[in-house]
């Protein structure tokens, strides 16, 4: 009878290895299952593999191939729709080995096509699809390989596959409403900014000019006021500070994201900025609720699938909260105490999370919480969005009146002197 190895996780959560003989790989699953672990890994033993010439051959060039070649990134869209034709092809029932070649073959020339090649090796060399999407960590993140490996364990891994690709559709329509949103009110802000510069650098001297030709006396106070901004801005290089002080606050906030006191200060301060810090704290909760809903429904073990979620929350703030509550569950607490009194989402989500763990729905409830905070995003970014309009309006109009006003208030006296 084969002897099968296997790496798995006890029910709290630690890591065990060993080995067991069975007759199939399924039957493999299934007692170590019955130990209470849950696989996560499950690999027949042969001695003649290794000593081989056959395996050497055929697996050494592979392997070397990628330890010597990374992928890059991959877009999520490409990586979306490849886990979800590799979940119809398994459905279909063809092997795995097949099913990769075949997408490689659609595949366009780009680091995809590389990824699935390189992973495709790695399998015909005897690497699980898990193993070998790990080697590439830009292309195939903790979450996607976590998954694939859950799948593998459960022999489920078509069904993973369709769900972790309705996940990364879900996440990308957020994020392209969000942006989609918000590209109307940049635009607008960068055109008043740019009318306002060109009248400041351009217009005003001219009339500065004019004032000191004909002799206007003593200006008025809005006058003098708008005249030395203008200076400032042409004589005194201002336009080069304004437009140093983007670039100065992104060095800046990049230089504090590299450390972790300086990222939890950033993420907090963007949490705290008016209506923007709520919708990033309510898109920062629909997210990890999904991530960590899609995790346990792929049957991942729940402090592995906290674990998984923090690295992808996107925010320093969650990311220390659910490690409090990865401590809280690991020495006995339920889900729902630990995110309480870490005091990071609203007491609805606590409830509902509290809910779904008595029912034994958790996966279902943070699903259900996800969507609703997903609505509340869109809803608030068109909110914010329609109210940003006649703000941007009456900003704009008060600056062009005060142009007008303070180039105007000297020219009676002006003409009368003239006259």
């Amino acid at each position: 009878m084969p002897t099968y190895q296997y790496e798995a996780m006890n029910s709290v959560g630690q890591a065990v290895k060993g080995s067991i003989d069975a007759g199939s790989s399924e039957e493999a699953v299934s007692k170590v299952r019955g130990m209470g672990h849950f696989p996560t890994k499950i690999k027949e033993r042969s001695g003649r593999k290794p000593s081989s010439a056959a395996a050497g051959g055929a697996a050494a060039k592979p392997a070397g191939r990628t330890r010597q070649r990374t992928v890059g990134n991959v877009p999520k869209k490409l990586l979306t729709q490849f886990a979800r034709q590799l979940s119809t092809l398994q459905d279909a029932g063809l092997p795995l080995l097949r099913s990769l070649r075949i997408l490689e073959e659609q595949q366009k020339p780009g680091m995809l096509r590389i990824a699935i090649r390189l992973v495709a090796e790695d399998v015909e060399g005897g690497a699980t699809l898990s193993e070998a999407m790990a080697k590439h960590p830009k292309a195939f993140d903790k979450l996607f390989t976590n998954m694939v490996a859950a799948g593998e364990a459960g022999g489920v891994l078509d069904v993973v596959l369709r769900r972790l690709a309705d996940f990364m559709e879900a996440s990308q329509k957020l994020k392209k409403r969000i942006t989609g949103a918000m590209i109307y009110p940049i635009v607008v802000i960068f055109a008043a900014v740019s009318i306002v510069m060109g009248i400041m650098i351009f217009i005003i001297p001219k009339f500065e000019d004019i004032f000191s030709r004909f002799g206007a006396g003593e200006l008025p106070a809005a006058t003098l006021l708008l005249i030395t901004m203008s200076n400032w801005l042409t004589k005194g290089y201002g336009w080069a500070y304004i437009l140093a002080f983007p670039v100065f606050l992104f060095i800046a906030f990049r230089l504090l994201r590299m450390s972790d006191g300086g990222r939890y200060f950033v993420d907090s301060l963007k949490l705290k900025i008016p209506v923007m810090g709520k919708i990033l704290a309510k898109t920062a909760v629909s997210r990890f609720t999904r991530t960590l809903g899609t995790l346990l429904t792929a049957g991942v073990p729940i402090l592995e699938a906290i674990n998984i979620t923090r690295e992808t929350s996107g925010n320093e703030v969650f990311v220390k909260a659910l490690g409090r509550v990865h401590d809280g569950i690991r020495e006995g607490d339920d889900f729902a105490d630990p995110l309480r009194q870490a005091r990071i989402v609203e007491p609805m989500v606590v409830n509902m999370i509290d809910v779904g763990e008595e029912t034994g729905d958790l996966d279902k409830m943070l699903s259900r919480i996800a969507d609703t905070y997903d609505e509340d995003v869109q809803t608030m970014v068109a909110a914010m969005v329609s109210l940003l309009e006649p703000v941007m309006v009456l900003t704009l109009g008060v600056i062009v009146g005060f142009i007008v006003v303070a180039i105007f208030m000297p020219l009676p006296k002006l003409i009368s002197q003239v006259k």
